[in-house]
């Protein structure tokens, strides 16, 4: 998963959408993947869209036969959610340098996962990391890496595991994690997707 304007913040927040929004948001995010690729779509009513106004972080996940195809997201936001999710779903798309971009052809055999954030918090003790519960961000020096809460839980990892997979991901030694310069990061998503 890559990261787009990250800023920490210690603040935690936990408001649930409501199922009727999280299918808007996943008609949102499919809707510009749709529009990048040249597809006519029916859009989204400003009345629907109006009530994500709240800026907070998200992720898009794009899956193919239960394989990652793409995934881009920020932990922070100006925009409104709805935009949010509509940026992050097209740089999911295009712009995440693991992948090609998705095609106009694949787009009956994509799936889409919306990860709705919660601000970072730091941590100086890992044992506040509930595996399941929590997504870790490491930093240090010029390294960065995130790994979604899901990520841990598909994979079986247990906490130590989890920290060791995000240094890699950062670019860092797998015990990087244990070093006196490295900043923790935790934070909180609501995940939902077309398949959930």
């Amino acid at each position: 998963m890559n990261e787009e304007n990250s800023m920490p913040d210690d603040n935690q927040g936990d408001d649930r959408l409501e199922p009727e929004d999280r299918r808007t948001l996943l008609r949102i995010a499919r809707n510009a993947i749709s529009l990048r690729v040249g597809r006519t779509v029916e859009a989204v009513p400003d009345a629907d869209r109006s009530r994500f106004e709240s800026k907070c972080g998200a992720f898009v996940s794009i899956h193919k036969k239960g394989t990652l195809r793409g995934c881009i997201g920020t932990f922070t936001a100006d925009a409104p959610l709805h935009r949010t999710i509509e940026e992050m779903a097209v740089s999911a798309s295009a712009r995440d340098p693991r992948f090609p971009s998705v095609k106009a052809d694949e787009l009956e055999a994509i799936d889409i996962e919306i990860s709705v954030l919660s601000p970072l918090k730091k941590i100086d003790d890992v044992s506040e990391i509930e595996v399941g519960r929590h997504g870790i961000y490491i930093v240090r020096g010029i390294n960065r890496g995130v790994l979604l809460p899901q990520v841990a839980t598909k994979c079986g990892w247990d906490r130590e595991t989890f920290l060791k997979q995000t240094c890699l991901k950062a670019g860092l030694s797998e015990k990087s994690w244990n070093r006196p310069d490295t900043e923790i990061y935790t934070f909180t998503a609501e995940i939902f997707g077309e398949k959930s």
